[in-house]
């Protein structure tokens, strides 16, 4: 079997990036014959296809690169197969979609976004995304490489640190978070709250209002943003630092982070919902708090980036749900709980390690990946 990878290539540290390259890397040391390409160089794929001449391109999206991932490689004579994610909703590609062979999807509520949308569904697999659990390991705090990371975000030897990462804070719960943590004052030992957050013009602006409102719940000298560039050589020692992982994200098509905590032995507290369900075992390796609200559009406007043209407006049947919002009561329960049971956080946190060795290891995924192919396209 050959197969071309097409995603983020070279990787970013970006969450689309990473799951191309742990399936690439995956496969080489399967001693499956594959290449990779950035899924917007045209230039190198067709390259690709003229002489590797792969039996199958797999590419690492959401809907709105069916452009990059599977037109593409269809002009070419190549077979393409989409590892998809969702953002909320399918507006496109439905005809090209329901045409395909086989369609990957990150998790099992990706998979019924899609049916909702208009999606057949029976030609569509779960294929979860992998970690990387040699890098992704638990580590003592005198780690002097986790240490470092502690004394940098300025959290002190005898504080607790909770931890959230992401494009920004609030998308991945940060918010709900804050204010759970604001009914916890007296009850809980002394804390500090880091949302790691990417440097981005939305980010900008969403961390002016993230700040505002730590300082409006009276936090703001024990909760931070640090906003920075960093590489996948970080994020280990990065997670390793916190003693709770939260992130009870507003929407999540996997929750690549929820995973990466699990595999350094760290107690998550995510959301009952989308594919938290699939990742995240509530009270053995994470506290799943219930949705208290669900927010939905009535309409969207879409333009290019979506094969629309600009401004295109679409207006939908019954309202949408877009996102979700935690139970903030729960989730304060769920710190109280965590916080103040240090053998709780190790029996949770080892829990999580031998799920996601044994579930979602990359390894073990791209296994998957090549079982799936064999089975569902021929039939071996």
């Amino acid at each position: 079997m050959k197969v071309l990878v097409l995603y983020d290539y070279p990787p970013s540290p970006g969450g689309l990036a990473t799951q191309g390259d742990l399936l690439y890397r995956g496969l080489l040391e399967l001693g499956v014959e594959a290449r990779a390409a950035h899924l917007k160089s045209d230039l190198e794929k067709e390259w690709y296809y003229r002489w590797f001449k792969p039996d199958v391109v797999v590419g690492v999206g959401f809907w709105g690169d069916f452009p990059d991932i599977v037109h593409h490689p269809q002009r070419f004579g190549m077979l393409p197969v989409p590892w998809l994610l969702a953002d909320g909703y399918v507006a496109n590609y439905r005809h090209d979609l329901n045409e395909m062979p086989l369609i990957l999807v990150t998790a099992d509520w990706v998979r019924e976004t899609y049916v909702r949308d208009g999606i057949r569904g029976d030609h569509m697999v779960t294929l979860p995304v992998g970690c990387d659990t040699d890098a992704f390991i638990p580590r003592e705090p005198g780690d002097p490489k986790v240490h470092a990371v502690r004394q940098i975000l300025g959290v002190r030897p005898d504080q607790l640190m909770i931890l959230t990462v992401g494009g920004d804070a609030a998308s991945k719960g940060a918010r709900e978070v804050m204010e759970a943590l604001a009914r916890l004052s007296g009850e809980v030992p002394d804390w500090r709250y880091v949302c790691k957050v990417w440097p981005q013009p939305r980010t900008a602006i969403q961390n002016a209002l993230d700040e505002a409102l730590a300082a409006q719940l009276g936090m703001a000298d024990r909760v931070s943003f640090p906003t920075h560039r960093v590489s996948r050589n970080l994020m280990p020692f990065l997670i390793s630092a916190c003693d709770v992982y939260a992130a009870p994200s507003r929407l999540e098509g996997f929750g690549m982070p929820q995973v990466e905590a699990g595999a350094c032995g760290k107690p998550v507290i995510g959301i009952r919902a989308m594919a938290m369900l699939d990742t995240l075992v509530h009270g053995e390796t994470a506290f799943l708090a219930s949705v208290a609200q669900e927010n939905r559009l009535a309409e969207t406007v879409l333009g290019p980036e979506s094969g629309f043209e600009p401004g295109h407006r679409i207006i939908f049947d019954r309202p949408r749900v877009a996102d979700y919002r935690a139970d903030v009561g729960d989730l304060a329960s769920h710190l109280r709980t965590l916080l103040n049971d240090a053998p709780l956080r190790r029996r949770m946190g080892e829990a999580g390690r031998r799920r996601v060795v044994e579930r979602f290891d990359y390894r073990r995924v791209a296994r998957r990946f090549v079982e799936i192919l064999s089975e569902k396209l021929w039939g071996a």
